[in-house]
C-alpha cells in the first residue's frame, strides 16, 4: 500500500472540538478521503463516557456541575474518564481495508508505536492485550475502536500526566470510603511518563517519535495536513451537538 497517511496535528483545542473532531473526520470519510491520524488535547478538563454507559451510575453528575465540569459521551465504548491537557490523543481514522479485520490485530497494530514510544523514552512499556498498555504491571493507556460510517476508528492517547484525585472524585460510588479506595487503586495501578521519567517531556518531541514509529509500523509515509472544508463543516456541526448532548 504506497497512498500515505495524514496527520492532523491540531494541538490544544476545546474539549467539545476534542472528540468532535475525530468523529467528524470520521463521518466525513468518502473512498477518497486519506486514512488520517489526528494528534489532539483539549485546552480544559471535561469528563467523557462511553457510548454505552448509563451517566447516572458512572459519573457524580452534581459534582461535574458546581465547578462547570462538561461532560461528553463518545462514540466508542469503554469507561468514564476524566481528561484534559496532561493526554495527547491519538485518534486513528482508516478506510476498513486498510486495518486488520480481527479486533484483537487492530489492537495491536495500534498499540505498537505507542509502546515504542513509550520505550524510546525510557520507559518499559509493553501490550496486555487485548488493549491496555502497561508499565510494569501499572496501566498508561488503554484503547478504544468504532466504526462510524465508512470509517474505523481506533482511539487512545500518548498519557503525559494524569489527575488522580478528580478522575476519582467525578465517578459514581456508594461512599466516600470507596472514592478512598478508588483514588488508592489509581495511583497503585495507573502510571504516567511524568511518574516514570520524573518530568514531563517535551510534547513536540514526543509526537515526533510516535510518528516515526507510526510510520514503521504502518509501512507508510506521513504526510502533515489539514481537515478539509467539508470536514471542518461537519465537525462544526457535530461542535454543536455536543454542545445540546452536553450535561
Amino acid at each position: 500500500m504506497n497512498n500515505p497517511i495524514r496527520v492532523l496535528d491540531i494541538g490544544l483545542v476545546p474539549p467539545i472540538r476534542s472528540q468532535a473532531i475525530y468523529h467528524g473526520v470520521a463521518y466525513a470519510m468518502k473512498p477518497e478521503t486519506p486514512d488520517t491520524i489526528i494528534l489532539v488535547g483539549p485546552t480544559d478538563p471535561y469528563v467523557c463516557i462511553g457510548y454505552h454507559q448509563e451517566l447516572e451510575k458512572e459519573v457524580d453528575v452534581d459534582y461535574c456541575r458546581e465547578p462547570g465540569l462538561p461532560i461528553y459521551r463518545r462514540e466508542v465504548g469503554g469507561g468514564a474518564v476524566y481528561l484534559d491537557r496532561g493526554q495527547v490523543f491519538t485518534q486513528w481514522i482508516f478506510h476498513r481495508n486498510d486495518l486488520p479485520a480481527s479486533l484483537e490485530e487492530r489492537f495491536t497494530l495500534y498499540i505498537k508505536p505507542l509502546v515504542e514510544t513509550y520505550q524510546s523514552l525510557g520507559i518499559p512499556a509493553n501490550h496486555r492485550p487485548v488493549n491496555d498498555i502497561h508499565v510494569q504491571g501499572k496501566k498508561i493507556g488503554g484503547t478504544g475502536a468504532a466504526q462510524m460510517g465508512e470509517a474505523e476508528v481506533v482511539v487512545g492517547s500518548l498519557m503525559f500526566d494524569f489527575n488522580f484525585d478528580l478522575m476519582a472524585r467525578v465517578l459514581k460510588v456508594s461512599s466516600e470510603k470507596m472514592r478512598d479506595k478508588i483514588f488508592q487503586s489509581l495511583n497503585e495501578y495507573m502510571t504516567t511518563m511524568t511518574h516514570q521519567l520524573g518530568y514531563s517531556p517535551d510534547r513536540d518531541a514526543v509526537i515526533k517519535i510516535y510518528l516515526e514509529q507510526a510510520k514503521a509500523t504502518l509501512g507508510r509515509r506521513i504526510v502533515r495536513g489539514k481537515p478539509t472544508a467539508k470536514e471542518l463543516a461537519l465537525v462544526g456541526e457535530l461542535d454543536k451537538q455536543f454542545a445540546t448532548d452536553e450535561w
